[in-house]
């Protein structure tokens, strides 16, 4: 009547008490109180349980179901936007109406991991610096500013030409 590996809906005491009277309080009777009453009690948190299981299983499928559609409806919404801004660029009126709407960046699936999906923010395509690929060639040149000193470093014009003048082949030393 009682099985101990049974669902967790019956915590570990009841579930020891239960063998109990299933066991060595088999045949003892207290007034509306004995083994069949305590079995059918636990039978009846387990289909209660199972109820519950289902019905969370339930719920996650349909906020999954909600979830997909708000994700499509956040992608459409957007391309609406895009596509109403670039009509209303001769209408001033349309074009602030457009501008206070601030739709959430779409969310993109990632790659499947342990069977489910992660969702990741799409990284943003234009006018970002993280985005951009890599300058080539030789970085460019860092010119002080007007008015600051052209040997900021310590350096004055007086002691380079002292050195200059002081080496022998009229090269200047390199560092």
């Amino acid at each position: 009547m009682f099985d101990p590996t049974d669902n967790d809906s019956i915590s570990p005491s009841l579930r020891a008490l239960l063998e109990l009277f299933a066991t060595d309080l088999a045949e003892v009777r207290f007034p509306d109180l004995d083994t069949a009453v305590l079995g059918d009690a636990a039978a009846l948190v387990r289909e209660r349980a199972e109820v519950v299981a289902r019905a969370q299983a339930g719920l996650e499928a349909a906020r999954q179901g909600l979830q997909e559609s708000q994700d499509a409806l956040l992608q459409k919404g957007q391309r609406a936007l895009a596509y109403a801004r670039v009509f209303a660029e001769d209408d001033a009126a349309l074009t602030e109406k457009l501008e206070g709407i601030h739709l959430p960046r779409p969310m993109r699936k990632a790659s499947k991991a342990e069977g489910t999906l992660a969702a990741e923010p799409v990284a943003p395509s234009i006018g970002s610096e993280e985005n951009a690929p890599r300058r080539r060639g030789r970085p460019p040149k860092v010119r002080p500013l007007n008015g600051a000193p052209l040997f900021s470093d310590g350096a004055s014009a007086e002691l380079i030409a002292a050195v200059h003048e002081e080496s022998s082949n009229g090269m200047l030393p390199s560092a």
